[in-house]
């Protein structure tokens, strides 16, 4: 649920992507070698869908509702999470994504490349961009 909140931003959103994440494993469950590395991949891959089709739906709207986090979302986070969250949020996606799947669920950088479907080099531009974007953006703030 976390790696998908982190990806597209929304709760709600993030709780249909892992609902229906779930709902794909179910249907492979037989045939999945490592049921923990395809749920990954599907919600990776739901979420860049979801976030297609929302910058398709920002195209077509002219105005854009920036993200409010609920009450109870904010009361759950400390200051200097909220502060990382607000900086990943500001990042490109693929740098976002990067450093999500490296730095909360732990994965390789040859993990990451092959869940993304990219080089391995491309994930090492997108971190290095990534930390160095989110140290500018925090170091402001410390």
């Amino acid at each position: 649920m976390r790696l998908a909140a982190l990806l597209v931003d929304d709760t709600g959103t993030a709780e249909e992507v892992v609902q229906d994440a779930f709902v794909k494993l179910q249907g492979v469950w037989e045939r999945v070698e490592s049921p923990e590395a395809y749920l990954r991949a599907t919600v990776v891959n739901l979420s860049r869908s979801r976030l297609r089709r929302r910058m398709v739906a920002r195209r077509i709207v002219p105005w854009f509702v920036p993200h409010a986090p609920s009450a109870s979302e904010r009361a759950m986070l400390r200051d200097d999470q909220r502060e990382v969250i607000e900086a990943l949020r500001a990042l490109p996606r693929r740098q976002r994504e990067c450093l999500v799947l490296r730095y909360y669920l732990d994965l390789s950088q040859l993990e990451i490349a092959a869940m993304l479907g990219v080089s391995t080099g491309t994930v090492k531009t997108h971190a290095h961009r990534g930390l160095a974007a989110l140290e500018t953006r925090l170091r402001g703030r410390v």
